[in-house]
């Protein structure tokens, strides 16, 4: 019964192509179960559900600077500062061609890994324009943001996802916690193959099945772009380095030295507002756009943002839903240490991947499944970072491949793509590198 609403909403979403109409379906259903089918109390219920998201600071943080981004992106195409950019870029050969502005996301994604939503915001936005100029879809641009951000930010841990993980080891009387995250690295076969996957579509090209054909008909498209003035390359890349400075200082100094243990939230929420400040400083400095241009632009890309922001608010509140109704807690009780040694590694990665596919969340599965893992590699006298490597990759595949995942709408928003687009044009590709990943579970589970 707990998986009849996350099975609904992705059914939903792939039949009527709104993942609005599916998470708010979602969510009706997880309070009508836990209502024990009063549907006025689960029409109340889901209402509550929505507005609490707006009573969490972190929730309401990331919210703000989702829609913030918006008017930092219009604002930034409006004044011509996208175009100057992207004239500096080429005037010392570094974009000049398709593979180059392919390449470029793709290398400031597997650069960034302090925080997975700067990561794809700092990676996309200066690729949008980028993009459209060189004819490359938007979906091959939401495709390497979110085959690189969130696979590398759980491959090397030095951000808020090592802390958190480093948390959920505590107490099992392991020697050597660190060890066992650091050991994750050469077994977390899912997050290494997506990157791979991503620098070999960047560099070669090369695209298959939905992505393809949206390549296809963005060739085919003329070019009508509206001719902007280029402003100064400074007028983007100095908000940009304040954007990223300042989150990793401000996660510094709210982790008490410790990065990982920084608020990303708040880090992220104030660096944008003071990134914002900054280039509406810049415009109005250089005379780019004059006072009503500046705030019609900021509402226009406030405007632009409140889909995908609609979004990712019921993929919060859907997500708060599923754990009240203990859908996680249902699918982690499928893994026992009766199976195959050769076998526990693959169930895991797959038990995480449906777990993440199902409730739109890796951190919930990782909570749920290490303290399952974790037991089961000790009875079973497995490496323990073998097994946390399998509840990784799971969980970042099925995060990855669900419509309703938090990480996805990101990636759709940060590269100005669709979100139904998004997901219909990556899941071949993740399930083939999901494919690959068990196989590479096996062969270890076999050695072993």
């Amino acid at each position: 019964m707990t998986l009849i609403p996350p099975i609904a909403a992705i059914i939903i979403a792939i039949w009527r192509k709104n993942a609005t109409l599916a998470l708010v379906c979602g969510i009706f259903l997880s309070y009508l179960l836990l209502s024990s089918g009063q549907p006025v109390n689960a029409v109340t219920d889901t209402f509550s559900a929505i507005a609490n998201i707006f009573t969490s600071t972190y929730n309401a943080q990331i919210i703000g600077f989702s829609l913030l981004i918006g008017a930092l992106i219009e604002l930034m195409n409006r004044s011509g500062a996208v175009q100057g950019f992207i004239n500096n870029l080429a005037s010392l050969s570094l974009v000049k061609t398709r593979r180059q502005a392919s390449l470029l996301p793709t290398i400031v994604g597997t650069s960034i890994f302090t925080d997975t939503n700067l990561s794809m915001f700092c990676a996309g936005m200066p690729s949008q324009k980028l993009f459209d100029q060189h004819k490359l879809s938007r979906a091959k641009l939401a495709f390497l943001l979110d085959s690189t951000c969130s696979p590398i930010s759980v491959l090397f841990l030095i951000n808020g996802w090592g802390a958190y993980l480093l948390g959920l080891l505590d107490g099992y009387n392991l020697q050597d916690p660190v060890g066992v995250l650091v050991g994750t690295l050469s077994y977390n076969f899912y997050a290494i193959l997506a990157v791979l996957f991503a620098y070999y579509t960047a560099y070669t090209g090369k695209l298959f099945g939905p992505m393809a054909k949206a390549e296809a008909r963005v060739l085919q498209q003329a070019t009508s772009e509206e001719q902007i003035k280029p402003a100064k390359a400074r007028v983007m890349w100095v908000p940009m380095f304040i954007l990223l400075g300042l989150t990793i200082a401000l996660m510094y100094v709210t982790g008490n030295g410790d990065i990982r243990r920084g608020s990303g939230a708040f880090a992220v929420f104030t660096s944008i507002c003071t990134a914002l400040a900054v280039l509406i400083a810049l415009i109005a400095y250089y005379r780019l756009l004059s006072f009503k241009q500046i705030i019609v632009s900021s509402f226009q890309g406030l405007k632009s943002m409140l889909p995908a922001v609609t979004i990712l608010v019921l993929s919060f509140a859907f997500g708060d839903a599923i754990k009240a109704l203990g859908t996680g807690s249902y699918v982690s009780s499928l893994i026992t240490s009766d199976f195959p040694v050769i076998l526990i590694a693959p169930l895991i990665f797959l038990v995480a991947g449906l777990m993440a596919f199902a409730t739109g969340t890796s951190w919930g599965t990782f909570a749920l499944l290490i303290p399952i893992a974790v037991p089961i590699a000790l009875d079973a006298q497995l490496p323990v970072a073998f097994l946390v490597a399998a509840v990784l990759s799971g969980g970042v595949f099925g995060d990855h491949a669900s419509p309703i995942s938090d990480s996805t709408v990101v990636a759709s928003i940060a590269s100005g793509c669709d979100h139904f687009e998004h997901v219909k044009t990556q899941l071949p590709y993740t399930l083939v590198v999901a494919a690959l990943s068990i196989i590479g579970f096996l062969t270890v589970g076999f050695m072993l």
